[in-house]
């Protein structure tokens, strides 16, 4: 996982994300219901699924 805020981080842990790979092709909108997680640790996540190739929905 790319540096993100711990309560970033543990939000993605308990909803069962535990690497970068499982969050290409997840909805943004979805991963900001997730508590802990907001607009600027998508824009991480998404940053570094891009340098991989891949992309948020």
């Amino acid at each position: 996982m790319p540096k993100i805020s711990r309560p970033a981080n543990d939000a993605l842990l308990r909803a069962g994300y535990t690497s970068l790979g499982q969050l290409a092709g997840v909805p943004a909108a979805d991963l900001l219901q997730l508590h802990g997680l907001g607009p600027r640790g998508i824009r991480i996540l998404q940053a570094a699924l891009e340098e991989r190739g891949l992309t948020l929905t």
